[in-house]
């Protein structure tokens, strides 16, 4: 007799009577209903983006350093940004490609050492273009990781969970973040700045134990596997773009207008991500243990938001939730903006629901874009489209340091609101899924 466990369904979903009280019920319910199996691609999911986003902040963090050490203008720091999430759009659907032909596992430990190793290389740069030049290879890495690990989790979970159980895979982004906060207090108050942001880089290593544990205990999905194994065209990027006729629907508009979405999201977003800590610094006067301490309610706010969005995603459905965050994403970003200079503790207290919104509208993401594909092409569809959005979306954080001079940083954070407004109308364009079966 076989003791092998039976497969986690791809389509799995729980319909109780009236009553009834499953194993899917419940605070948790979303994380039993994975499975052993399905709980293991969680956990390599979650560490996977975690550090992913350390990775990711050792650079916004460490930016006032490095301008100092470079003699670098706002335009120059902020083209960091920029290449990295450029950059991230070719690593980003190269690895949907990669995750659509070869596995989601796979996929994910290649996307995982690449950000570590280019992450590391950046604290032994020599100079402003070299360094310039790794952080756009950390962007090939960093690209791809979310939108594997996301569609491995994705064709685990319950139609019924998947919302609040991506919302949870996207909290991890918090996680990275305030590990990156608390490592970047400790050594740049016990470490010169000079050497400090080099010591920030090179604790970008710790992804490479990640990987050892991914290799043996993480397996996609069995029948992801199943549907990809039978599937000869898989990976295409014609699919993703190819128009709908009288016969058979496209993906081509599904693409266009996932890809503005996820434009304006991340446009906002990494608008705030990479000018906060230079603007709490430079306009507010904080200090290092002072930045910290603003940030710390900037990510508790987004911790919670993640959890509460991947919940509404399920409640109110995927477009809903990603509007009413829209919304009130871009009013907290105006209202941050513009508070008077004599009111940092009210500075202090809007850190929270800013970093709640801005976070709470990507809890739906996950989920979303996994049933916008079919499972051929859902790697190169999410892959393609989100970061072709963050691509995009980079011209944010850039226009905000060129205009950083003139305006101040905090005037020029107003963008981030125009990228909000992008992805509420973009929607339009988009169904609901909230509900759907993979396949």
């Amino acid at each position: 007799m076989s003791t092998t466990p039976p497969p986690q369904a791809l389509t799995s979903d729980a319909h109780p009577g009236r009553g009834e009280r499953t194993a899917e019920d419940g605070a948790f319910g979303w994380l039993r209903a994975l499975g052993p199996r399905g709980r293991r691609a969680f956990a390599g999911a979650f560490g996977g983006y975690a550090l992913d986003s350390y990775d990711y902040f050792t650079l916004p963090l460490s930016m006032v350093a490095l301008a100092a050490y470079f003699g670098l203008d706002s335009g120059q720091t902020g083209l960091f940004t920029t290449v990295t999430l450029v950059v991230s759009a070719v690593g980003g659907a190269a690895a949907g490609v990669f995750a659509d032909r070869v596995g989601r596992v796979r996929a994910l430990m290649v996307t995982v050492v690449t950000y570590a190793v280019f992450t590391v290389a950046c604290g032994f740069a020599p100079n402003y273009e070299t360094l310039l030049a790794f952080r756009a290879l950390q962007g090939l890495g960093f690209g791809g990781e979310w939108a594997v690990g996301a569609i491995l989790v994705a064709e685990y979970a319950s139609a019924r969970h998947r919302g609040r159980t991506l919302g949870a895979v996207q909290s991890s982004w918090a996680v990275g973040w305030a590990l990156a906060a608390i490592v970047y207090t400790l050594v740049f108050s016990f470490v010169g700045d000079d050497l400090a942001w080099r010591v920030m880089f090179w604790t970008g290593a710790l992804p490479a134990l990640l990987v050892v544990w991914l290799r043996r205990r993480v397996h996609d999905a069995p029948q992801a596997v199943a549907v990809r194994e039978q599937t000869p065209r898989r990976g295409s990027f014609a699919a993703i773009f190819r128009p709908g006729t009288a016969d058979a629907p496209g993906l081509l508009r599904t693409t266009v207008f996932a890809g503005l979405l996820s434009t304006g999201v991340q446009g906002g977003y990494y608008t705030l991500a990479t000018w906060v800590p230079t603007y709490l610094k430079t306009e507010r006067g904080l200090s290092v243990v002072g930045t910290g301490g603003y940030l710390t309610f900037l990510i508790s706010g987004a911790f919670l938001g993640y959890l509460t969005g991947g919940y509404l995603t399920d409640r109110l459905g995927r477009r809903r939730n990603i509007w009413l965050f829209a919304v009130l994403s871009a009013v907290c970003v105006l209202a941050y903006a513009n508070i008077p200079e004599s009111a940092n503790t009210l500075l202090l207290v809007l850190g929270f629901p800013l970093g709640f919104c801005m976070s709470a509208i990507f809890s739906g993401f996950g989920s979303y874009l996994s049933e916008l594909y079919p499972t051929a092409v859902r790697g190169t569809g999410q892959g393609f489209t989100y970061n072709a959005g963050r691509a995009v979306g980079a011209v944010f954080p850039t226009l905000v340091g060129f205009l950083a001079d003139s305006w101040g940083v905090g005037g020029a954070l107003v963008f981030g609101a125009a990228g909000y407004a992008l992805a509420a109308l973009a929607l339009f364009g988009l169904p609901e899924t909230r509900g759907k079966e993979l396949a």
